[in-house]
Parts: C-alpha cells; structure tokens; sequence
C-alpha cells in the first residue's frame, strides 16, 4: 500500500535526524502520488523551537506548491503531531495526515486532543494512525535509552 511506501520515506528521515542528534522524527508530503517534500527535527540544529519535522514540510511543499493551501496534499510522519504542528497542518488546510506512533504526553490528534476533526475549526482533515507504528515507537524508545544512558555515564 502506498501509505506504507511514503511512512517508510519518513522513518528515514527520522533515523538522518537521529544521526543530527535530533528527536527521531521524520517526514514527507506526498501530492498526487509524489513526494514533494522531506523533513525532520532540526531543533538542536537550528537552535529554534518551531523546528519540528511537520513544520519544516508544511513550509518546504508550500514553497514547491507556490501555494500555503495544501488541501491536495497527504503529510506523513513517524510520530502523533503536537499542538503546535496540528494547528500549523490546520492553517495549512492539509488533505490528509498519516501517522506512526502516537504520543501520550503531546499528541493533538488522538492522544490528547482531537484538532483535525475538531467541529469549532473551519478546517478538518482526515488521520490514519498506526502505519509502521511499532517501528516509529522502537526508533523513539532506543534513542531515549541511549541518551539516558548517557545522561547517567556524566
């Protein structure tokens, strides 16, 4: 299936971040049938806050597209989108969000909140969940334990 295809694209943009020293989190826009655009977590690399994965493609298939309007586009991404980057898929009026894992302590679109069908906005979206789930969840859980270890050997 090509959801499988495309998240398997944005698991390897999170393990180039994990390599950056990033948070392993990868991903990739897709418009009819292409990917147009790659990302991942550069918050360590560019020293700002609003440089998750999700922001760095929203920006990069804008800039493709010659449009801020994404509504023909699907976004995919190893790990549940925060509320900051659910809010900027929303302005961005996204056609479609894949996700890996989810994330119990900031997702804002399953785990804690639901935005993208959230009837007050003026912007919905559909979301699938789970698509290489296992794999974003164990990327995310070894990187955590190798920088815990480190943390302790100090």
């Amino acid at each position: 299936m090509l959801d499988h295809l495309f998240m398997s694209l944005a698991l390897d943009e999170a393990r180039l971040a994990w390599l950056a020293g990033e948070i392993p989190v990868g991903a990739v826009a897709v418009c009819r049938g292409r990917v147009i655009a790659r990302g991942r977590n550069r918050k360590e690399e560019k020293g700002l806050a609003l440089s998750h994965a999700e922001i760095e493609v929203i920006e990069a298939a804008s800039l493709k597209l010659g449009d801020w309007r994404l509504s023909e586009v699907t976004l995919y991404v190893t790990l549940e989108p925060c509320i900051m980057c659910s809010g900027a898929l929303l302005q961005a009026r996204i056609g479609r969000l894949v996700y890996g894992c989810p994330d119990p302590k900031g997702g804002a679109l399953d785990s804690l909140y639901s935005l993208a069908e959230d009837q007050r906005l003026n912007h919905s979206f559909p979301v699938r969940s789970g698509v290489f789930g296992k794999e974003s969840t164990a990327l995310l859980q070894v990187f955590f334990r190798s920088l815990r270890k480190q943390f302790k050997e100090k």
